[in-house]
């Protein structure tokens, strides 16, 4: 056979690896029907083989046919890929159809994304960056949607409610932390990863993976792109974006690390080891990211008064709240050499006003929750109980204390806080501690008859005041609305409804305890909620914005009374 026809049939079954990954998705979520007309395991292990000797002559093709460069630096990772899979397959053929059912999903986005149709819908998505944001989120969302509805994703290898995988997926994207069904006795270890697996994905940020993804491909960035690549994160655009998505990962990794080395600590004395570390590793990515979910029965109840517990978590969550341009900013402040050492605006208005509302928020729960859900418990256990309902109510949404047997006081407190949120660029939800600081200044400025908004010897911009204004009405506007259609179609009362509906936008995941009562219209408007929440009202005002053409044209000024 001479050359062209030997590339030309390697080529081919290249394509078969994409009708194999099929395939192996099938086997890998479909057994009680493959049981059903074959044996199992024998068709499980044919496809191991299968994927391997697919796997095999497509490192084969691109070593004979090396037309696009790009494609070079993955032969490499498919050949470990392949010396991996004939390892696991003395081990368990299912690990190798799973591992490398992934590596066709990679190589099938990267198809379908550049080289596909002349990579025009790469460039599609690019133009309208806000469009892509959201559009990411909802394909991971329903990724994750029917991986958890598959019978390997549940302990008791049953099919999960759409509506429930979806809420589920959902929370879990969003960093939100509502949950219908208990995390750690529904679902087996593998359905656990993926939540783990959507929550770091989620926390990170679509366009950050997207980003680091384009990159790895050897993509150009276009301006647009790394325009929002910037308003995600916060950063600044003095930096580069390969600088700043190194930086991303590389805190990012390097906090879960330590935050899940400081927990194991403690879990290791309740566990056996290795339970002990994959608890360990996923409270701390659930903590960073400010998901909320945990595997354990009860949340983190159980540790109401344990101080390695509390410290870790709150700290990871205030960490993931601060926003990656703090983490980086604080970074540079603390380690770098320079004579002059000074922190960005952005970044002392957020550790202001995140320093006053945990403040403000342990104080007001030891005294409202006094002779409430707190009553009987020693002063240690009362300050850490307040500290940490202060900490999780800023999008985290873990909890040691019951909030179904808060006080109405508590309630609003922490719907006041969860209303704010963390900080632009951060894990978390809400309308941002720095829109909270400019409605704050624009107050202040009123009371004391200046236009402009000036802090730390710095003015800040009357665009960002309209910016904020806008948001904070947009996003009342948005709980108004579903919550009302909320009171309409559920049976609980106003306070638990009004407490899930801005828990759900803000991105926490504390509630009373209504959520798995919640109807299925229920179910989905706080999946609507979440996912509002978690790519913000103004992307979606700027994704579907008409932009007009500029006309040189004024109107005569005229005031209208206000108040």
């Amino acid at each position: 056979m001479n050359a062209p026809k030997a590339r030309n049939l390697l080529g081919k079954v290249e394509i078969l690896a994409y009708l194999l990954a099929i395939w192996s998705f099938l086997v890998l979520f479909f057994d009680p029907v493959i049981s059903y007309y074959a044996d199992y395991a024998l068709v499980e292990y044919y496809t191991a083989w299968a994927n391997l000797v697919v796997l095999f002559f497509t490192i084969l093709n691109r070593l004979l046919n090396p037309t696009d460069k790009r494609q070079k630096g993955f032969v490499l990772f498919d050949v470990f890929i392949l010396v991996l899979g004939f390892l696991l397959l003395f081990y368990k053929a299912k690990l190798v159809v799973f591992f490398l059912l992934i590596r066709q999903t990679w190589y099938i986005i990267q198809f379908l994304l550049f080289r596909a149709f002349d990579g025009r819908l790469y460039k599609l998505l690019t133009e309208n960056p806000p469009i892509t944001v959201m559009l990411s989120f909802i394909f991971v969302i329903l990724t994750g949607t029917v991986l958890l509805m598959m019978p390997a994703s549940s302990a008791q290898g049953q099919v999960t409610a759409p509506v429930d995988a979806l809420f589920i997926a959902t929370s879990a994207t969003c960093v939100t932390g509502l949950v219908v069904v208990d995390v750690g006795t529904h679902f087996s270890l593998f359905g656990q990863l993926v939540i783990l697996l959507l929550i770091q994905v989620g926390g990170l940020g679509l366009m950050t993976i997207s980003t680091a993804f384009a990159i790895a491909l050897g993509q150009r960035l276009t301006l647009k792109l790394e325009s929002t690549m910037y308003k995600v994160v916060g950063g600044s655009q003095s930096l580069n974006v390969l600088v700043l998505l190194k930086n991303i990962m590389l805190a990012t990794l390097i906090i879960e690390s330590l935050g899940a080395a400081f927990l194991y600590l403690r879990f290791r004395t309740d566990f056996a080891p290795l339970q002990a570390f994959y608890y360990s590793i996923f409270h701390a990515v659930s903590a960073f990211c400010s998901a909320g979910i945990s595997p354990l029965s009860g949340n983190l109840s159980g540790y109401m008064g344990d101080y390695i517990i509390n410290i870790g978590i709150t700290g990871l969550i205030i960490l993931g709240g601060l926003g990656f341009n703090v983490i980086i900013d604080l970074q540079h402040f603390i380690f770098r050499r320079d004579k002059v050492r000074k922190l960005a605006l952005h970044s002392k208005i957020v550790l202001l006003v995140t320093a006053i509302l945990l403040v403000f928020g342990t104080v007001t729960f030891f005294f409202t929750e006094y002779h409430g859900a707190m009553k009987g418990l020693g002063i240690n256990e009362r300050l850490l109980a307040s500290w940490f309902q202060s900490v999780t109510a800023r999008t985290a949404g873990f909890n040691t204390i019951d909030n179904g047997a808060l006080c109405r006081a508590s309630l609003l407190i922490t719907m006041f806080l969860m209303f704010i949120g963390a900080s632009p660029g951060s894990t978390g939800g809400g309308i941002k501690t720095t829109t909270f600081a400019v409605l704050v200044l624009s107050i202040v400025g009123m009371f004391k008859g200046t236009r402009d908004l000036s802090i730390f010897n710095r003015r800040i911009p009357n665009s960002n005041s309209r910016e904020a204004t806008s948001l904070i009405v947009l996003s009342a506007m948005i709980i108004f609305i579903l919550l009302f259609v909320l009171l309409l179609i559920e049976p609980f009362a106003f306070e638990d409804l009004m407490f899930e509906a801005v828990s759900a936008f803000g991105t926490v995941g504390l509630s009373t305890g209504i959520t798995p009562l919640l109807t299925t219209l229920g179910k989905l408007l706080i999946t609507t909620l979440m996912y509002v929440g978690r790519i913000g009202p103004l992307t979606l005002i700027y994704a579907f914005a008409v932009k007009q053409s500029a006309v040189n044209l004024g109107y005569a000024e005229e005031k209208i009374a206000i108040g």
